[in-house]
């Protein structure tokens, strides 16, 4: 009886040949909400690692930009649609396979913040409205966008590294809606960390603040705030004395580390059902200036 040969044994030496390459070299990768803020930010670290991305998002000329505007254009394509529709994003996935002939890595990012919008400053209306679409996006784009490309990662034995925030474990890091959404989008890890074994590994980044376009629910008037717009209009200046590293960058590209790091398999090929928090520390003393958020109540 023949055996079958064994794999060769990869060495160090090999790594760190590997590592010069870019930790994500000849990998695919597509990412919602790819036109600004973390996804932009991941978007371009993943080229710079050697990846081919593919951007995903409701305003093709902003994708397109971001495209052109890129020192290796060909390594970038962009696709336009609505992460709450599965044929937009099946289509995607379609067009990613066609350009790039794979794809090994899918970032769901895309999302919408809800300003901290108290469950005690929303009329019934007004929380249904916004559970809708801040549930649509923030959950339901996360689950489609799994739904869409799986089967591919399945061929190439790919990951998922899916955007989560401070607000997956902690109070005060938005209102209830935005804070179930992410509890939610946290046990998404864990469900599609075990359904997808050992074929796909997934695993999250729950990230802290950071200055971003990131915008709120059209349903109650939000859609053209920003965190940007609130980063400029603030008088605080220096340090952030509500988390631990108040000296924490608040600048989206130093956030991208973690995606790398889960994304790639030589270095984190035995990581599944994992988060990592990015948020500055929060965790180690709470992120509420107060004890008790109803005291005024």
């Amino acid at each position: 009886m023949s055996e079958s040969a064994a794999a060769p044994h990869r060495t160090i030496e090999d790594d760190a040949a590997a590592q010069d390459r870019g930790w994500l070299s000849g990998d695919v990768a597509f990412i919602t909400g790819g036109g600004s803020g973390i996804g932009l930010a991941v978007a371009r670290r993943f080229v710079a690692e050697g990846a081919s991305v593919v951007i995903f998002g409701r305003d093709l000329d902003k994708l397109n930009k971001v495209v052109s505007e890129s020192d290796v254009p060909e390594r970038m394509f962009a696709v336009s649609g609505d992460v709450r529709n599965p044929e937009d994003l099946h289509r995607a996935v379609t067009a990613t396979v066609d350009r790039f002939g794979k794809l090994d890595i899918v970032v769901p990012n895309a999302g919408i913040w809800d300003f901290n919008r108290s469950v005690t400053r929303l009329n019934g209306e007004e929380l249904s409205a916004t559970f809708d679409e801040l549930f649509g996006i923030n959950v339901k784009g996360y689950l489609l966008t799994v739904e869409a490309t799986w089967r591919e990662l399945v061929k190439t034995r790919g990951s998922i590294v899916m955007t989560l925030s401070n607000a997956s474990f902690y109070t005060a890091g938005g209102g209830p809606v935005y804070t179930a959404s992410k509890f939610a989008c946290r046990g998404l890890v864990n469900q599609f960390a075990y359904e997808l074994a050992p074929k796909v590994r997934v695993n999250g980044v729950a990230v802290g603040g950071m200055n971003t376009d990131l915008r709120g629910p059209e349903s109650i008037g939000l859609k053209e705030r920003s965190i940007a717009a609130s980063f400029a209009r603030s008088e605080v200046t220096g340090d952030n004395p509500l988390i631990p590293l108040h000296d924490a960058s608040v600048d989206p590209n130093d956030f991208t580390g973690s995606y790398v790091l889960l994304a790639s398999r030589r270095n984190s090929g035995n990581i599944t059902g994992n988060i990592i928090n990015a948020d500055g520390g929060i965790g180690v003393r709470g992120f509420g200036e107060r004890a008790a958020g109803g005291d005024e109540l």
